[in-house]
């Protein structure tokens, strides 16, 4: 299929032109804001060869791989100047706005972010080997190009920023440019005024929150000035009225405020890595996976883009997703040499060279999210290699995905030893992900023949009372995509959840919202109360009994406020998964209510 075919028929299963407000994309994923991202079908999406996946948070994620640059080029020209930009959007959360907002402005970032820092990376290696000396003009020059995306990092938030917001981006430019001119800066350190009121000495390059504030206000003064301004004088008078208001405030006001907020933002992640940095690292390379997933990995954007841009290095994220990145890499070629799939073995190694040049979604979605055990095997790897990275406090200088081919990201003219340990924490990612998928693997087995040789049949009946949902219309795709295994999803109408079988309490979560049961069959069971419950942390719900507890049928296991967790705007969808064994046939009920303890479904091929 062409990539013209592509975009149109994921135009098509996103709602049409209509229904898109802003589009980009990053290494691997499209990413679309939306006017009502309930119209997206995601099935038909699914079905398209070069979708990967889906993944709808602040924005919806189309995750392609590789070729997402060809797609992403053909959408826009189908959208050329035709995106819906006065659209009214969904309405979300704040959570969900503000996450979409820094996504807008810092991913488009990373393109010349990454290019200007690998070029810095590649010249220090030059000098290192004695190819080129740093004393010469022509690295100096070539350190000026490469230096230049964070230089002058303010004018390209600036851009971003107003795209966002749909002002005109030239204006906002302007008022940014303003701050980093030569004369106003030398002007600021023999100490200026404006209007007798003394300006703040302040260097704006590499500044990232004085520019977003500055574009910020600008946005809300050509608001304004367009509303009340003649439409005859409008296409000069509004940007002259605008940049006399706006670029003064943000030296009185706007620039010193974004310069503490960036100063102190540093300050606190740095305080972090200096007190549990290996740690940190650590438990952030192993939650990787799932960040990912669920496309939460790029929320860290603004923190490395605001870390190399007021200290010139990053110490935690890059370094987790290194260790990360290689664990995937480590895990699927541990399922290339363990399979008897031949397919599965050549999606692994496919996704295995992928990962290790840190893209990852090709590993993750193919691999890691389908086999529970490969799984455990990344963030057993992961953390064993970030924590290895992190005690050997190694730091990045370059925002990209890590891998074989940016190694020289890692490349530290005070740090000599810094790559050296960087490809150290390499080594021991990719071999403690290898050995422990090598050791925790078991091959999948045929449904049809573990059912042939398993008769039994366990009968479940209905945990909750409530609404039938099939779990494919969950809309969170690790239960809609049955990452995790079959079941059925209930939405509830009373706030109790009952043990449908006998069993054990094998796992509850400290925010209470999920729990793990094993059946006397040997069956496991997750029930998860709601989606993103998480974010609650235990409010509004109580548990009533306690890990390795034995329950019968009906006893009570949870109550949760129903009613108050719909006010604090969560969806209460109740999802009852069949974990293990992975490989059996589900029969479910075909009623659309339920009672507690109604027949929900039989499960037959347990052991």
């Amino acid at each position: 299929m062409d990539v013209q075919t592509i975009a149109k028929e994921i135009l098509v299963a996103v709602g049409g032109v209509e229904n898109i407000t802003h589009l980009e994309h990053c290494s691997t994923r499209l990413r679309l804001s939306l006017v009502d991202s309930k119209k997206v079908n995601k099935e038909a999406l699914k079905k398209i060869p070069e979708v990967l996946g889906v993944n709808q948070t602040a924005q919806t994620q189309i995750i392609i791989g590789n070729s997402v640059i060809e797609v992403y080029n053909a959408l826009e020209k189908l959208l050329a100047g035709k995106i819906a930009v006065d659209s009214k959007t969904e309405k979300q959360s704040l959570i969900a706005i503000v996450l979409d907002f820094v996504i807008s402005i810092f991913q488009p970032l990373i393109p010349a972010i990454a290019g200007g820092g690998i070029l810095k990376s590649l010249l220090m290696l030059l000098n290192l080997i004695g190819i080129l000396s740093k004393t010469t003009q022509t690295y100096q020059i070539m350190n000026f190009i490469g230096d230049a995306p964070l230089r002058f990092l303010p004018i390209l938030v600036a851009v971003t920023t107003a795209n966002k917001l749909k002002v005109n981006p030239l204006v906002a430019l302007s008022a940014v440019a303003a701050l980093l001119t030569p004369d106003l800066s030398a002007m600021l350190l023999s100490g200026a005024k404006f209007f007798g009121i003394a300006l703040q000495n302040i260097n704006y390059s590499y500044q990232v929150f004085p520019a977003i504030l500055c574009v910020l206000c600008y946005a809300q003064l050509e608001t304004f000035f367009t509303k009340i301004t003649p439409k005859v004088i409008r296409s000069f008078f509004v940007p002259m009225l605008s940049l006399m208001l706006v670029v003064p405030f943000t030296l009185i006001v706007l620039g010193p405020i974004g310069f503490i907020f960036g100063q102190g933002f540093a300050a606190a992640i740095m305080f972090v890595f200096a007190k549990v940095g290996w740690i940190a690292v650590a438990i952030l390379a192993a939650c990787l996976p799932f960040m990912v997933v669920t496309g939460m990995h790029k929320a860290m954007i603004p923190y490395v883009i605001t870390s190399l841009g007021e200290t010139g290095k990053e110490a935690i994220y890059n370094a987790a997703s290194l260790a990360h990145n290689i664990s995937e890499a480590g895990a699927c070629f541990a399922v290339m040499f363990r399979t008897k799939d031949k397919t599965l073995r050549a999606t692994a190694l496919s996704a295995g060279i992928s990962a290790l040049f840190g893209i990852t979604e090709p590993a993750i979605y193919g691999i890691t999210i389908l086999h529970k055990r490969v799984l455990y095997g990344v963030m057993i790897g992961s953390f064993i290699g970030g924590a290895s990275l992190g005690l050997m406090a190694v730091e990045a200088y370059v925002a990209v995905g890590p891998g074989l081919a940016s190694l020289s990201m890692f490349i530290s003219e005070t740090l000599p030893k810094n790559l050296m340990y960087a490809v150290i924490g390499l080594i021991i990612s990719f071999i403690a992900s290898f050995i422990s998928v090598f050791l925790l693997w078991k091959e999948p087995v045929s449904e049809e023949n573990f059912i042939e040789n398993n008769e039994e049949v366990v009968n479940l009946v209905a945990p909750l009372a409530g609404r039938v949902i099939p779990l494919a219309n969950v809309s969170d795709d690790v239960f809609s995509k049955k990452m995790l295994g079959d079941g059925i999803a209930i939405e509830p109408s009373k706030g109790e959840l009952y043990a449908p079988i006998d069993g054990e309490i094998e796992m509850i979560y400290n925010t209470k919202h999920a729990l793990g049961m094993r059946s006397v069959e040997g069956i496991e069971i997750l029930f998860h109360i709601g989606i993103d419950t998480v974010n609650l942390k235990g409010e509004f719900f109580e548990v009533l009994v306690s890990e390795h507890q034995k329950v019968v049928k009906g006893d009570l296991l949870v109550r949760f406020d129903l009613e108050k967790i719909k006010a604090a705007g969560f969806d209460t969808t109740t999802m009852i998964v069949v974990t293990n064994p992975r490989h059996v046939k589900i029969a479910l009920n075909q009623k659309t209510e339920v009672v507690q303890n109604d027949y929900l479904m039989h499960i037959e091929g347990v052991v």
